[in-house]
């Protein structure tokens, strides 16, 4: 009778080590689902974080905008007063045309359309071939050239000027489109950008291509371009915003308004004898600024796209 208990009942050390297992579990999983929960709430202050960061760079770099644009729809009397307010009592929308009349607004404009699509078909012309030849020609001296290159675009443009306006003095270019295009032409970071982006091609393409007998031209615009579409997109954006914005080179190269751009109009009714009318100011600012914006909307995702590319690669 005895024996079928004991049989019936496990020995006291194997119980004692059941129950030590079934609590080492529980404290494992308990201290599992801790690991979890904390997990979860430092996932979350961290979007928190992110989140606020985010915010406040996104004020940061929105609110001069945002300031502009109401201040071009205030009276000069609130443009002035202080404490500043940030939206005008009632919006002033004849700014628009007064800041429109006060300079010959279309001729400016004209000026910096043409300009600026100059530029951007001169540097298509030079920059594309220059670098599908450092990314798929082997010769003496490439590696030199190349960074000869890169290294012009560390020479300030204050450095330049003067032996290029006494260039185009000479050659009877100054006043003319060309003294604001020529400087232009090319562009070091441009090159190095597509060149970076032509590396990536497989020669074994590229080989096929030329045993098909197709030409380098036909190459470059069959395989090369297309590949390299977000990163033409984001040099052409660049290079707009830079040639739309450039004030330096239409003040300097130039000695009237025949050929001057935007920039150097708007930047010319702050020396009005009756005073500055920072209303009108800010809404020829506002002028200046909207082709940026619109252009930047439809090519952002471009910008993001080869970016990331020429990073991940």
């Amino acid at each position: 009778m005895s024996q079928d208990n004991n049989e019936g009942h496990l020995p006291s050390s194997d119980h004692d080590a059941q129950l030590s297992g079934i609590k080492a579990n529980a404290d494992v999983a308990a201290q599992y689902e801790r690991i979890k929960e904390r997990r979860r709430v430092t996932q979350a202050v961290t979007r928190v974080v992110r989140w606020v960061v985010n915010a406040l760079l996104v004020l940061v770099f929105f609110f001069p905008f945002l300031w502009m644009v109401t201040s071009s729809l205030k009276t000069l009397g609130e443009t002035m007063s202080f404490p500043p307010s940030l939206f005008p009592a009632s919006p002033q929308w004849q700014n628009y045309n007064q800041a429109w009349n006060s300079i010959p607004f279309g001729k400016y404009i004209t000026n910096s359309l043409v300009v600026t699509l100059a530029v951007l078909v001169m540097q298509l012309i030079t920059v594309v071939p220059a670098a599908y030849a450092f990314s798929q020609y082997k010769f003496w001296g490439k590696g030199v050239l190349f960074g000869i290159t890169l290294v012009t675009m560390m020479v300030p443009a204050q450095l330049v000027f003067l032996p290029l306006f006494i260039l185009f003095a000479r050659w009877g270019m100054i006043n003319t489109y060309w003294s604001l295009i020529l400087p232009f032409a090319t562009s070091a970071f441009n090159i190095f950008m597509l060149r970076q982006n032509f590396n990536q091609m497989p020669q074994e393409l590229v080989e096929a291509a030329r045993l098909d007998g197709a030409s380098e031209i036909k190459i470059v615009v069959k395989l090369f371009l297309p590949m390299a579409k977000a990163t033409l997109v984001t040099c052409a954006l660049l290079t707009f915003i830079n040639t739309w914005n450039d004030y330096f080179w239409p003040l300097v190269l130039t000695t009237n308004d025949t050929v001057r751009t935007l920039p150097v109009g708007v930047a010319s009714m702050r020396a009005s004898e009756s005073g500055i009318n920072y209303q009108i100011l800010m809404a020829a600012n506002v002028v200046l600024t909207l082709p940026i914006m619109i252009v930047y909307l439809f090519a952002n995702k471009h910008i993001i796209k080869a970016f990331t590319y020429i990073g991940d690669k």
